[in-house]
């Protein structure tokens, strides 16, 4: 199964006929990154009772991400199937002539767009079909909207193949780096210990310790710096990263904890390291399990 971007892109155009009327439409959706699942729908005047049952149908299709959806009418009908109340206009032309008569200073000067584009002051022939060409509409809207849907659908799988690839190039480099910190840790053993007891015995001058004592000391001291534990889960946590990209579906979440798993044994490995090779290497790995979460933002 292929995972999915959040980012994608659709345009699905649609076609009406009703009474010898032609209505034609646009629908565009855009969706980006985001941890839950948003959806901002533009519908023209009169269409608002169409947005619930599009954002169900949307649901049925994604589970994260926001999503800008317009819908645009290209009616080319002629003039006199478009009516502007103008009973309504006067009197908001009235007021909004005194509100800025009254106040230069604070309000602009009302434009004629901006009056025409008050909801209820133009009344298009889409608005004006009756209940049965209206469901009719509806259901031609839901049909080239659901096709738009499988359109953004696409282009969201389009660029999860992108973002696996990615992903599995940084798993890559995260194993590599693994491999390589082990390596440091295998050689410089001994040159920690040596330098473990060489620091035991100046602070343990002039006290008396018995031997015992001092092979216990030098036994926890080799415990704390020996980052083998935290080589062995990193090694699993970029197995399981590699088991869920193969897997695919609904995975974003779960690479998102995954990434803090890693976060993790990369600042212990850190910390634990008495070697500057080792310490170097960690910093690097803590570099790639960055740019890993940055690129699982947008995985949904």
């Amino acid at each position: 199964m292929n995972i999915s971007s959040m980012t994608g892109f659709a345009r699905e155009n649609g076609v009406f006929e009703c009474s010898g009327k032609t209505l034609s439409y646009t629908f565009e959706i855009k969706s980006v990154n985001a941890k839950g699942l948003d959806v901002k729908m533009r519908l023209p005047q009169g269409f608002d009772d169409l947005e619930f049952d599009l954002k169900n149908l949307l649901m049925q299709y994604f589970t994260r991400g926001t999503f800008n959806m317009w819908l645009n009418f290209d009616n080319k009908t002629d003039a006199d199937e478009i009516t502007i109340e103008t009973d309504l206009l006067e009197k908001l032309k009235d007021e909004t002539a005194g509100i800025y008569l009254s106040n230069p200073d604070v309000f602009a000067k009302p434009s004629p767009a901006e009056l025409l584009s008050i909801p209820g002051v133009i009344s298009k022939t889409e608005q004006q079909l009756d209940e049965t060409a209206r469901n009719a509409l509806y259901q031609n809207l839901s049909s080239t909207f659901e096709q738009a849907l499988k359109k953004l659908q696409t282009s969201r799988l389009t660029e999860g193949q992108k973002l696996s690839q990615a992903l599995n190039k940084l798993l890559d480099n995260m194993a590599q780096n693994r491999d390589q910190s082990e390596q440091i840790a295998l050689s410089i053993e001994p040159a920690i210990k040596a330098k473990i007891l060489e620091q035991i015995k100046t602070f343990s001058d002039g006290v008396d310790i018995t031997p015992e004592r001092f092979e216990q000391e030098v036994l926890f001291y080799m415990m704390r710096a020996d980052v083998k534990e935290e080589l062995d889960r990193l090694n699993a946590h970029i197995l399981s990263a590699r088991e869920i990209l193969s897997k695919g579906g609904i995975i974003g979440r779960k690479l998102d904890f995954l990434c803090q798993e890693l976060n993790r044994e990369a600042n212990t490995l850190c910390s634990k390291s008495m070697d500057l090779a080792l310490t170097k290497n960690g910093m690097e790995l803590k570099t790639l399990i960055e740019q890993f979460r940055e690129q699982i933002q947008n995985v949904e």
